[in-house]
């Protein structure tokens, strides 16, 4: 499929380099997405200057160049911000592209990579949550399939400041808002609660995470940790950065939480370290996006592959 990406800052730029490697997002084939433009607004931005030093068209018209050009482009990757998104997402569907969003717009199915990568593969909209909501929303799902019922998930995000550029700044309220209900709609948690901190610190820290999971009476503790360990891989194979800081733990409760009290809770500490490929290692929150963005693309164009070959 061709594609196009929106948004030349950090995210764009560093999915553009993503997807002329060439290679799928695990790296052990090619990928199905062909790279027709990186598209901005600032003619002067670093990711513009780079998309045609590599050989690729660096439009500064924004939205409206994509629907210009939408006879030659099947697929947007839209790494702008949420009110960009809810205000171009109609024009897309018309002109008939697939649009990918980056941002914490939701308006199209909630997508996890390592969780519902297949579910909505006919869906002009896909919404990838939010990186947080890529991180952790498989740690929650791997406590819920392991268990009767997940009365209650909680996740705090922590991130670089530096990696946190202005769309995340302006989209924190989104940002929670999306990924707690990704907790519950994917996820399988009954509540959910999201948090986020920007931290300051130099040198720049990795991003970290912490989901707690509780967990109701009579649960198959050995359970729940083998199936983290093996979402720990799943995830791994997209994002290979992805890690369990520590072991994962079952504490001594009981904790009362606004599913009710439970006797025990699940303690998953993670850390997501990137690629390097245009991001520096510590913006793990902007990696696991693009990585996951660029496997549910070639998802989406190996569904559309099989489809046309079966017509």
């Amino acid at each position: 499929m061709r594609c196009a990406i929106l948004g030349s800052g950090n995210i764009g730029t560093d999915l553009m380099i993503k997807l002329l490697k060439g290679t799928d997002a695990s790296g052990s084939g090619t990928t199905p997405l062909e790279l027709v433009a990186l598209v901005g607004i600032d003619p002067k931005s670093d990711g513009l200057a780079r998309a045609r030093r590599m050989g690729i068209e660096g439009p500064h018209e924004g939205p409206d160049w994509i629907i210009d050009h939408a006879d030659d482009i099947d697929m947007v990757f839209d790494a702008t911000s949420a009110y960009v998104h809810v205000a171009q997402a109609e024009r897309y569907k018309d002109a008939g592209i697939v649009a990918v969003d980056l941002t914490p717009a939701a308006i199209g199915p909630k997508v996890i990579a390592a969780v519902n990568l297949t579910e909505h593969l006919d869906a002009p909209n896909i919404n990838m949550v939010t990186c947080g909501g890529q991180a952790t929303t498989p740690m929650v799902y791997a406590i819920r399939r392991a268990i009767d019922h997940l009365p209650y998930a909680e996740m705090v995000s922590t991130v670089s400041s530096r990696s946190a550029g202005p769309g995340t700044r302006q989209n924190i309220d989104e940002f929670t808002k999306t990924t707690s209900t990704a907790l519950r709609e994917i996820g399988g948690a009954e509540h959910s609660k999201a948090i986020i901190i920007l931290n300051p610190a130099e040198p720049p820290i990795m991003m970290r995470n912490t989901v707690f999971g509780g967990i109701p009476e009579g649960a198959d503790h050995d359970a729940v940790i083998e199936s983290i360990y093996a979402m720990e891989k799943d995830v791994q194979k997209y994002v290979p950065g992805y890690r369990l800081k520590n072991p994962p733990v079952i504490e001594e409760g009981p904790y009362l939480t606004p599913g009710g009290e439970v006797p025990h809770r699940a303690v998953v500490l993670l850390e997501v370290e990137g690629a390097g490929d245009y991001l520096p290692p510590y913006a793990g929150n902007l990696d696991i996006m693009t990585a996951a963005a660029q496997r549910v693309g070639e998802a989406i164009a190996h569904h559309k592959a099989e489809q046309k070959a079966g017509a």
